[in-house]
């Protein structure tokens, strides 16, 4: 949610599959809910959320349309509860095993099978989804100070050439980049990683 010059406006976005800029001006402010993998908005298209974003018509000053009726703009202090909502609605679902892939396997499903379910529900493929986790541990390492060879190996990456590559792509910095800037890279908005997981299982605020 971003609230500039007393109007508020509702944005979806989807995961991102490169590092992207967004315009933050100087005068607003901004609340925003980051789900966990394999939360999602059946009725919303996912294909088009991929690398993008859909703003939610506005109801009035105070709320805005989605799924047919109109909700009260969310709070810091009230989001557990609006997602709650979301979830007891029937707008915001959690696909298991999505969510449980990452942590338990496949759950006895073909490969073929757990790639639809992925791509239903995120829009990428467990591969896609891995190799941004994997930049964005990365990065969180080197924000910490380890070096960028003890980074590379650490995360699986075969060399530093590889690492460079990925984090160019997914975080938009090199590594050196990110060291030089002792902690405070300004992170793309790329689909999350574990590595910043909230205390609930199907969402944090930040």
């Amino acid at each position: 949610m971003t609230r500039r010059n007393g109007r508020a406006t509702l944005t979806v976005r989807g995961p991102e599959t490169k590092a992207t800029r967004a315009p933050i001006p100087p005068d607003a402010e901004f609340l925003g809910i980051a789900f966990n993998h394999g939360a999602f908005m059946p009725h919303l298209p996912t294909e088009k959320l991929v690398d993008g974003a859909i703003n939610l018509p506005r109801a009035s000053r105070n709320s805005f349309w989605l799924n047919g009726r109109a909700w009260r703009f969310p709070t810091f202090h009230n989001a557990d509860t609006f997602v709650r909502r979301l979830e007891r609605e029937g707008v915001l679902v959690l696909d298991r095993v999505v969510h449980e892939t990452f942590r338990e396997g496949t759950l006895g499903l073909s490969p073929r099978s757990v790639r639809r379910r992925f791509l239903r529900a995120t829009g990428l493929t467990p591969g896609l989804i891995r190799q941004i986790d994997r930049a964005r541990q990365a990065t969180a390492l080197l924000q910490r100070g380890v070096s960028i060879l003890d980074t590379a190996n650490e995360t699986g990456y075969f060399d530093q050439p590889h690492l460079t590559r990925a984090l160019r792509r997914f975080v938009g910095h090199t590594p050196a980049e990110v060291l030089r800037m002792n902690g405070f890279a300004d992170m793309s908005l790329s689909y999350k990683t574990s590595e910043f997981d909230g205390a609930m299982p199907g969402h944090r605020t930040r």
